[in-house]
């Protein structure tokens, strides 16, 4: 009698799971993964899907949907004002069918590959802001960058400049109510993204986080990259700080950031930004550089970055090199590095030689074999770890963002890319690229045939769950 019941509810489980899973509309291979985790563990399968699994917050997508709505259109004329054309408009119209924002000109470009230089320029942006501070991180620590940064916005506060803070629920949890009092007390609009609040009821899943790492003053001067507040970054405060890259940019390409902040401040504070020329300022001439501010998170279908990259890599004629801290390729962009390789284009790929986690270590080298079979370069850089998420693409594109090259970021998390148009970015990083060639280690094809079974077996397996990654 037990058995036919038990029979019985697990074909229900079964079907109503395959249902729900088969409707997120996911790549095959995820929505596979998904379903043998949640048949085969049930239990295990069905918390796992609950905290990390891909099924949107309805409630927030709609949410987020009208603030991008809002704001889009309370900035369209600003930002038409400045819509150029670009050498590249298949890559830059790319993104603007996306919905993301046109080409707009920077006064300047300023690219960071040290957390040194980075803090001291936003800092001193920040000293001399007259109007609004605005921040936007995933990771923020109440260590001494984090400190001298909270300071600075405590003055600058108490000048009578708002400011207003949002850092992730998750990635900034060391982030305590002591910390963030002087903020509050000084006048500081702080707010939490999507925070994890496990004594209620209804837990709030943390799989969906701001990884966007943005500061915008006065409108006129904005940064994003791959650069948390923490020490880590600073050589400042020891040897084994990380490598990484980061740009400053002013003029009317601060826009997209402000409207990325702004969409950010309605979802999490229920409060717009004026939308006036002090928020959005007009720019007193125009820029020589051409930047395109791409954004993507789980609100929308888009997944914009990914496409960008996409295109940029199948459009390379020359050389495309990439830099990532974890490399768990989805089919498609594993096909157009590998094309890319058998179309000679000069492909390179850097990664650490040993990064945080050990399982996105085995599924990123279990791509490698089929790379350099197609003749990709692969580099694993081993005097420090290496945090930095850029593209350099021929003689004039150069991409600097937030996101890794792996599903979260492309389909989890909220990212943020500077797409570079130029000369000039485009050679800043390529040197920098050949810099940290220096210190690394190329791999050799032969060396991958010749792994011991145990090895090669543990990166298969770990390929298995990299959709899930």
């Amino acid at each position: 009698m037990f058995l036919p019941v038990l029979t019985a509810a697990v074909a229900v489980w079964v079907a109503v799971v395959a249902v729900v899973i088969i409707l997120q509309r996911r790549s095959a291979a995820a929505t596979l993964a998904w379903l043998l985790a949640l048949v085969f563990l049930p239990v295990v399968g069905l918390l796992v899907y609950r905290f990390i699994g891909p099924l949107r917050l309805e409630r927030k997508k709609l949410k987020r949907i009208i603030s991008r709505r809002t704001v889009a259109e309370a900035v369209a004329a600003l930002q038409a004002l400045d819509h150029d054309t670009v050498e590249h408009l298949q890559l830059a119209t790319i993104a603007m069918e996306l919905g993301e924002a046109p080409p707009l000109r920077a006064d300047e470009v300023t690219v960071f590959l040290d957390g040194q230089s980075n803090y001291a320029a936003i800092l001193e942006a920040v000293a001399a802001a007259q109007h609004h501070v605005h921040l936007e991180y995933y990771i923020w620590e109440p260590d001494t960058i984090g400190t001298q940064l909270r300071d600075a916005l405590i003055e600058r506060a108490k000048a009578g400049v708002q400011v207003r803070m949002i850092v992730d629920g998750t990635g900034s949890n060391k982030l305590s109510k002591r910390f963030i009092q002087p903020l509050l007390a000084a006048g500081v609009e702080v707010a939490k993204f999507n925070p994890v609040r496990l004594l209620r009821l209804r837990l709030r899943r943390p799989d969906f986080r701001t990884h966007r790492k943005i500061v915008v003053c006065d409108g006129r001067v904005g940064f994003t990259g791959g650069m948390n507040i923490t020490d880590a970054h600073s050589a400042a405060f020891g040897p084994n700080y990380w490598r990484d890259t980061h740009v400053r940019v002013t003029g009317a390409a601060v826009w997209p950031l402000q409207r990325i902040f702004a969409e950010d401040w309605y979802f999490v504070a229920d409060k717009l930004l004026p939308m006036d020329e002090a928020v959005f300022p007009v720019p007193a001439r125009d820029g020589q550089h051409l930047v395109q501010i791409v954004s993507s998170g789980p609100d929308s279908d888009a997944f914009a970055i990914h496409k960008v990259l996409f295109t940029a890599i199948n459009q390379s004629t020359k050389r495309c090199w990439l830099t990532t801290p974890y490399f768990v390729p989805d089919d498609a962009l594993l096909v157009a590095l590998v094309t890319a390789g058998l179309r000679d284009v000069d492909v390179r790929l850097l990664v650490p030689k040993k990064g945080d986690s050990r399982l996105v270590d085995l599924a990123a080298r279990s791509y490698f074999p089929e790379l350099l079979a197609a003749g990709v370069r692969i580099y694993e850089y081993e005097s420090r770890f290496i945090h930095a998420k850029t593209l350099v693409c021929d003689n004039d594109i150069a991409v600097i963002g937030t996101a890794n090259l792996d599903n979260r970021s492309f389909r989890l998390n909220f990212e943020v890319a500077a797409v570079v148009y130029g000369t000039p970015v485009n050679q800043t990083l390529g040197a920098a690229f050949e810099v940290d060639l220096r210190d690394s280690r190329e791999l050799d094809r032969g060396e991958y045939e010749r792994q011991p079974l145990t090895v090669r077996f543990g990166q298969a397996s770990a390929r298995l769950i990299s959709p899930l990654l």
